[in-house]
């Protein structure tokens, strides 16, 4: 079974490297030298070049060179783990078996834009590491392969990440085997529960002191390595957050926002219902106790 590979983050590296120890014929990879887009990009470069394998580099997986790079294969099957634009008819109908693609949630729930993020955010307990046949949707094909896993209070989204490589790091070698032995079933989304969620946006990373300290927890957490790091402004400044402790306060007559002690460089900040230390960040200048932010 000859497989073309896509893929440009670390998530494609190790699903990558995976499938070369299990001995997969890998004919081709697609994928970029760089990534301003990817805060988690990976090249993959030294790892095709290790095993001979044929690489091409493309910002437009739909471009006409790349489908001719891609046909020149002759792939059984694509598989695209970590690549952030929609791939196009043209090419899902090129592999006579079609296309692999991956989505970290539990399909046909929670398809769409940062998956991960969006998880922890809103504090879900749970999601899934789901591969699916790609359609000219997002993330709506027939699913392969799903198990989910849990999200614990304490997960970050570098632990996440983490978490989820290894889940589908099985889930490869399980199913690969399958699709080498034509024993694999399709399974269809039921698009009635299916929901969307959105490009996140550099406002919905900005630490207000009016929400709850659970909301700033959970929103730290997610943003936290390998991603850009929660935020909030001061003196015109943007000051990333990297881990923060929620800490409860019976007073509520103290104003959001206000700076109530600081000691070890690290900072207690009043938030909706309680204390948000600070632990991790990267303040230039520490603002005054009884200062807001």
């Amino acid at each position: 079974m000859k497989i073309v590979f896509i893929g440009t983050v670390l998530f494609s590296y190790k699903s990558l490297e995976k499938l070369i120890n299990l001995k997969a014929e890998i004919v081709g990879v697609i994928t970029q030298k760089t990534s301003s887009f990817n805060s988690d990009f990976y090249d993959l470069t030294p790892l095709c070049t290790q095993h001979n394998i044929p690489i091409n580099y493309t910002q437009d997986i739909n471009a006409d060179d790349t489908l001719l790079w891609i046909k020149d294969k002759q792939p059984d099957i694509i598989f695209c783990f970590g690549w952030s634009s929609l791939i196009k008819k043209s090419l899902l109908e090129l592999p006579s078996m079609g296309i692999v693609g991956f989505h970290p949630a539990k399909l046909p729930q929670n398809r769409g834009r940062h998956p991960l993020i969006w998880a922890i955010v809103l504090g879900l307990t749970e999601s899934a590491s789901t591969f699916f046949f790609m359609d000219e949707g997002a993330d709506s094909g027939d699913i392969l392969s799903q198990e989910t896993f849990a999200i614990l209070k304490n997960d970050t989204a570098h632990s996440l990440y983490e978490k989820m490589t290894q889940i589908a790091l099985k889930q490869i070698e399980t199913f690969l085997v399958k699709l080498q032995n034509n024993s694999y079933q399709r399974v269809p989304q039921n698009h009635q529960e299916a929901n969307y969620w959105r490009k996140r946006g550099f406002r919905d990373g900005i630490i207000d002191f009016r929400m709850s300290k659970k909301a700033i927890y959970n929103l730290v957490r997610a943003l936290s390595k390998p991603y850009i790091g929660a935020s909030l402004i001061y003196k015109k400044e943007i000051i990333h957050i990297w881990k923060v402790e929620e800490i409860t306060l019976s007073d509520n007559t103290i104003e959001s926002g206000k700076v109530l002690d600081i000691q070890d460089n690290m900072l207690y900040i009043k938030c909706y219902d309680g204390i948000i230390k600070i632990i991790e960040h990267n303040f230039t200048t520490l603002p005054k106790i009884g200062e807001y932010l």
